[in-house]
């Protein structure tokens, strides 16, 4: 299968399946990047239906989104200052620089990161960073699912990942591992929401306040929450 068929195979789960936790777990990480966007040029890279996109359109004065699947890029709404462009990665070529480049779970499903990275990185300005978001294999509720004979071990694939395409788990050391290879360096870190249950288990029992605070929570131990996140920039 082509990797346009892959991503359009996949791309219906977020139209069918996503449930509104998964939503609001968008608008934590966010809420965790940011402080670390700098303009006034944005590229956001798999922005999938645009949830992440409706947020971040207010923070440059131009935005551009990437997404192979045509059907997902249609979902998401106009703006004056959006650029929509229908491609994949591997093959897109940007007409200008950006300042800013948001990552938000691409890592995991691309077949050769390290080679994305490197790419993005000749699309940076002199003072442009990549912010790269990935979920995190030592997320306390993967630890937990080991314990409970769910997984052989904590970066082993779930069934949701294979829903999803994603084609690896990362840890906080393989992530930096790419980054570095990419010829990156990490200038901030961190995790977002400390997640001990499934986004299933959450979203039909959990309280407002209470995902608030689990999320707060994850900033205080970064390295068990349910997403990681580097702030990079070139070497």
């Amino acid at each position: 299968m082509s990797e346009e068929g892959r991503i359009q195979g996949i791309s219906g789960w977020y139209l069918k399946e996503q449930l509104d936790f998964d939503k609001r777990l968008i608008r934590f990480r966010y809420q965790s990047l940011r402080p670390h966007l700098r303009g006034p040029r944005g590229l956001e890279m798999g922005p999938a239906e645009g949830e992440m996109t409706g947020l971040l359109v207010n923070d440059f004065e131009n935005l551009t989104v990437v997404e192979a699947a045509a059907e997902l890029l249609e979902r998401i709404p106009d703006a004056p200052n959006l650029t929509k462009v229908n491609s994949l990665f591997e093959t897109y070529e940007p007409e200008r620089k950006f300042n800013t480049i948001i990552m938000e779970h691409v890592l995991e499903h691309v077949e050769e990161p390290v080679g994305i990275l490197r790419r993005a990185r000749g699309w940076l300005t002199g003072d442009g960073r990549i912010i790269a978001g990935v979920p995190n294999g030592n997320s306390i509720h993967r630890l937990a699912a080991v314990k409970m004979g769910l997984l052989e071990q904590p970066c082993q694939l779930n069934a949701r990942d294979v829903a999803l395409g994603h084609r690896r788990v990362y840890t906080s050391d393989t992530l930096s591992a790419d980054i570095t290879d990419a010829g990156l360096k990490v200038v901030a870190e961190g995790g977002v929401f400390f997640k001990p249950l499934s986004n299933k288990q959450i979203e039909d029992h959990w309280t407002e306040d209470m995902m608030r605070g689990f999320y707060e929570l994850g900033k205080d131990f970064p390295g068990y929450a349910a997403e990681l996140y580097a702030v990079c920039e070139p070497r």
